[in-house]
């Protein structure tokens, strides 16, 4: 089989597919969470917090000289990230056990709908041992 044909039996599968979607969505949501935060969370905490603005918490390791600009570590801006992360890791784990919880039920409903009646399943022994008796 050659590689064009292995890639396109990849690319074709839904699994392919549904991965592609899934990353782009991931990317969407990333995005929106990372505006919640930085928007909406950020602000009032920091206003909580005595009117700090989380983006610009910085510590300066060495000062602007002449058109070098300053060499900064933004913790602020780190801390604003594992806020991002905490909320998109929560979003996902609440999603993943909603999945699971309809997928346990799902498979409740088929395990009722498929396991036939006791009653019937001793008919179905008697019946088998008889047609073994002949």
């Amino acid at each position: 089989m050659s590689i064009l044909q292995e890639f396109k039996d990849f690319a074709v599968k839904g699994n392919a597919v549904d991965m592609a979607v899934g990353i782009v969505i991931g990317a969407a949501f990333g995005k929106i969470i990372s505006s919640l935060v930085a928007d909406v969370i950020m602000p009032p905490i920091g206003l909580i917090l005595g009117g700090v603005n989380f983006s610009e918490l910085v510590i300066v390791l060495q000062e602007k000289v002449g058109e070098t600009p300053a060499i900064v570590l933004g913790y602020g801006k780190f801390i604003q990230a594992i806020v991002d992360f905490t909320i998109v890791a929560f979003a996902m784990f609440i999603a993943i056990k909603l999945m699971n919880s309809l997928k346990r039920k799902e498979k409740e409903v088929e395990a009722q709908v498929e396991a036939p009646p006791a009653q019937e399943v001793l008919l179905a022994e008697i019946r088998d041992l008889l047609k073994d008796r002949k």
